[in-house]
């Protein structure tokens, strides 16, 4: 989400946590995702027409689907994903999807890096991501490439990197 107008987006680990668990919902695949001014286009394949029965199966077709996110839409998800996972579950990655997994920790980079554009695609559980900084010296384009090895990597040391909770005062206790 921005602050205001012309900002870098704030939170992408939980912003791209929240569009990933609903690709996630949806089956998406090789993923392209586009920041845009006022939220992000997602494009990716699902498969249509999928019919299971107790004789035959159809793994219909292939199509592409391409989705676009406002800034409104991401807020929903957020509180949505929230609301799911509630307090006992926050910190526990085993219940989230490939893309939810995934797109929380390259949006944990992508907030290192606080870029002003973002672009990503997947294939094959493999991203890339193309991060615009503008500053005082000029524009210029950084690439980074996630491999599975490395999605799995991170993802194994995120709760590593989360902050401890802080314990409440004990009643009564005297400082």
């Amino acid at each position: 989400m921005r602050i205001y107008e012309g900002s870098p987006r704030q939170d992408f680990e939980e912003v791209l946590r929240s569009i990933g668990a609903f690709l996630d919902e949806r089956s998406m695949r090789d993923i392209l995702l586009v920041e845009a001014p006022d939220g992000f286009i997602v494009q990716g394949l699902v498969a249509v027409g999928a019919k299971t029965g107790t004789w035959s199966e159809s793994m219909g077709q292939i199509e592409k689907e391409t989705l676009t996110f406002l800034d409104e839409d991401v807020a929903r998800f957020m509180d949505e994903a929230v609301a799911r996972r509630g307090a006992s579950e926050a910190a526990d990655d085993t219940h989230q999807g490939t893309y939810q997994r995934a797109l929380r920790v390259i949006g944990r980079y992508i907030d290192e890096q606080k870029p002003r554009d973002v672009f990503l695609f997947e294939q094959d559980g493999a991203f890339v991501v193309r991060l615009h900084h503008g500053g005082q010296a000029g524009a210029r384009h950084v690439l980074a490439e996630f491999l599975k090895d490395d999605i799995d990597a991170l993802v194994a040391d995120a709760p590593t990197l989360r902050k401890p909770p802080t314990p409440p005062a004990a009643a009564g206790a005297k400082a």
